[in-house]
């Protein structure tokens, strides 16, 4: 967006003396049609008195025509497509299933509290995976042990798949394919005249007390508010239509695990860190939301519920944005049509969740995973935290998006993938701003992704002659 500008160029307003009478040229800022699909993932009625096997049981009913449909077209109309209780030794079929992955080193409440045998506390790990893992489809009625040509490793639990093979003699069946549901329907892209850009940023961890942060911080909201550079970047900034904030706004570090068992009279004049990281969240999103859209998701360490799906945050926390209507406290997951162009994404919890209990690393690789198995979470309820649905699974994607997304990613990357029925999806992992200082552009036109990345003076600077630079 930025890149063909010339910041030093003969001419720029910058480089000028600056006239009294001259208030300068004022440029409007690109509305776009703004359409939120999120109402799905609404939670009204919170009651935990339900098992968890509902929603297993929703996903499995809801995903089971899905699976045989792209089962006949891969391996033929006339392919047996059985339950596992009406399973023959020796007869070639497909089963659809729900994945389970049995893993030795999973976390275990039960291992966690069984002090009392004098077993050692489980220790933290980057991933879970392990050799002696086996990998089980179970239906309805009953489960088997599958073996052969599935990547053991790659699979986690709770994924919905169509598996071709056999039951052999030893009550295993034997895996020569598999697939899954694949991308869903989409409705095509409007085709834009001009370029419109919306602006994704995450992890912009307040509360960390670091002021270089608070200085990039600053620097992105002057750029998106028009504050920053000559009259041809306010031009460009202009089209920057809306700005999405996709979750942990507030920094790991002011989560405070023993305030809760402290002594109260140890605690009764202090106040939490969350209190000063939202106030200054409020600050922020007032210099947004006076001049730009800007759509707000909570995240990890946000001040909402930890479960899947994150209600949005209260707006009794934002006295200064809340008045304006541009600022719009959206769910995790988050799902809208912006100028026709959905949008689909979450805050990285599903993402990081995947990365840990299975063989992916590359947030990318497991976005689009997470795409051809039409689920945004398949780990939960096992692994990660969601609500027990019982009637319906609101994570199985029913329409295909144009952008899908994921938040405090390590780094930025994007991808544009295509199905077997001609959608494009273009996939973006939205590195974390705290520590990258980085930020996204995705053009609704072209559906192309464009780093806008900030550096300021650091303490391991001081020693050299570093300039603070911004560029596009």
């Amino acid at each position: 967006m930025f890149s063909d500008l010339i910041a030093q160029k003969e001419g720029s307003s910058l480089l000028c003396r600056p006239d009294s009478e001259d208030q300068g040229p004022v440029f409007e800022r690109t509305s776009l049609e703004y359409n939120p699909c999120s109402e799905r993932y609404s939670v009204g009625e919170r009651s935990f008195n339900r098992q968890y096997a509902h929603i297993y049981a929703a996903r499995l009913m809801q995903m089971r025509p899905l699976l045989s449909e792209r089962a006949q077209k891969k391996w033929g109309s006339d392919v047996l497509i059985k339950k596992l209780c009406d399973l023959e030794t020796g007869v070639q079929c497909c089963i659809v299933g729900t994945l389970f992955k049995r893993m030795d080193l999973q976390p275990s409440i039960l291992r966690e509290i069984s002090e009392e045998h004098n077993l050692l506390p489980q220790p933290a790990r980057v991933k879970y995976i392990n050799d002696a893992d086996e990998l089980i489809l179970e239906d309805e009625l009953q489960r088997i042990k599958l073996e052969g040509k599935i990547n053991r490793d790659k699979c986690v639990t709770g994924s919905v798949v169509a598996i071709y093979g056999a039951e052999k003699n030893d009550g295993k069946f034997t895996v020569e394919d598999f697939c899954m549901a694949d991308l869903p329907p989409q409705t095509p892209k409007p085709s834009l005249n001009s370029d419109r850009f919306v602006l994704l940023v995450s992890g912009l961890g307040l509360g960390n007390n670091r002021a270089d942060s608070m200085l990039e911080l600053q620097l992105l909201v002057d750029m998106v508010t028009g504050q920053l550079g000559d009259k041809a970047e306010q031009r460009e900034a202009a089209t920057i239509s809306r700005v999405l904030l996709a979750g942990n706004l507030l920094s790991q570090h002011i989560q405070d695990k023993e305030a809760s068992t402290k002594a109260k009279y140890l605690t009764k004049k202090t106040q939490a860190g969350s209190v000063e990281a939202i106030r200054l969240l409020d600050e922020i999103l007032l210099q947004l939301v006076a001049s730009v859209p800007v759509d707000v998701m909570p995240g990890q360490y946000d001040p909402t519920n930890y479960i899947l799906p994150q209600q949005p945050l209260h707006r009794c926390m934002f006295p200064l944005s809340s008045v304006y209507p541009t600022l719009h406290l959206s769910c995790n997951p988050y799902e809208a049509t912006i100028e026709g162009v959905r949008f689909l994404g979450t805050s990285g919890q599903n993402v990081c969740d995947i990365q840990r209990y299975s063989s992916m690393d590359n947030h990318l690789e497991i976005l689009e995973e997470t795409l051809r198995l039409r689920h945004l979470a398949p780990t939960a309820p096992d692994t990660l935290g969601c609500y027990p649905f019982y009637q319906k699974d609101p994570f199985i994607l029913e329409e295909c998006p144009h952008v899908y997304f994921s938040g405090n990613a390590p780094a930025l990357d994007s991808k544009l993938i295509k199905g077997s029925d001609g959608q494009e999806v273009l996939l973006v992992t939205i590195p974390e701003f705290s520590s990258t200082k980085t930020a996204c552009l995705v053009n609704l036109r072209t559906l192309q992704c464009e780093p806008v990345c900030f550096s300021a003076f650091s303490a391991a600077d001081e020693d050299e002659e570093s300039e603070m630079n911004v560029s596009h």
